[in-house]
């Protein structure tokens, strides 16, 4: 067994055969073995965010991610080039699916009913534990500066998704202003109403779902004053 250290990180020669953000992003049906995969890198993700909100992200180790789960460490450094991104997944689900959904929206019809219509991934789509555990993974990113390092890190890549996809909509060029400003009008909106949502002190907060609706109604109407 590897020796675990605390803020451990994988050999950095090994991490390339960890899945790029937002690689995973599909419509139709990923193969067997591709869900599988994710399907582990969820539960690795799960048990992080459990031992986490239990002990603290310095307190944990790789080697108790690793036991939670039920695989050698040198299994958790082939999903995983950190502890911290262990929990990348959770925060990734919902975006990596808008993204996706952005590709293929019709031209016809508004990006933002993408997000804001009923059956959108910004709902609550996870399982109600996937959605505690993201709940209890921003509150986490409140106090806990590597966490909040890759929640930032997440929408800092979504955003750059976001305009690629506005920019072939609209005749422009990414790196225009255009649709940068937009996807980060649109990136700003999810990361704020995921925010609110989480650390709301009501233990039963409004469904996700609605607070996204209120966070996007809000970007769409612009500066006031």
């Amino acid at each position: 067994m590897e020796t675990a250290h605390v803020g451990e990180r994988r050999d950095p020669a090994a991490t390339a055969a960890v899945t790029p953000p937002g690689e995973g992003a599909r419509l139709g049906r990923p193969p067997l073995t591709e869900r599988r995969k994710a399907a582990t890198r969820l539960e690795i993700a799960r048990e992080a965010v459990r031992l986490f909100a239990d002990r603290g992200v310095a307190a944990t180790t790789a080697d108790d991610i690793a036991a939670a789960v039920g695989i050698s460490q040198r299994t958790l450094w082939r999903y995983t080039p950190s502890k911290e991104l262990c929990v990348r997944p959770l925060l990734t689900y919902a975006l990596d699916f808008v993204t996706a959904l952005m590709r293929s929206w019709p031209h016809d019809r508004p990006l933002w009913e993408v997000v804001a219509g009923p059956s959108s991934a910004g709902a609550d789509t996870p399982a109600d534990a996937d959605t505690q555990a993201l709940r209890d993974l921003v509150v986490l990113t409140r106090t806990e500066p590597g966490l909040r390092a890759v929640w930032l890190q997440v929408h800092h890549d979504a955003e750059a998704a976001f305009a690629e996809v506005i920019a072939l909509r609209t005749g422009h060029g990414p790196d225009d202003l255009e649709p940068r400003v937009q996807a980060t009008v649109l990136n700003g909106a999810l990361r704020i109403a995921v925010e609110q949502w989480a650390w709301s002190p009501d233990p039963r907060p409004a469904p996700l779902s609605r607070t996204l609706h209120r966070a996007l109604g809000i970007a769409r109407s612009g500066l006031s004053g």
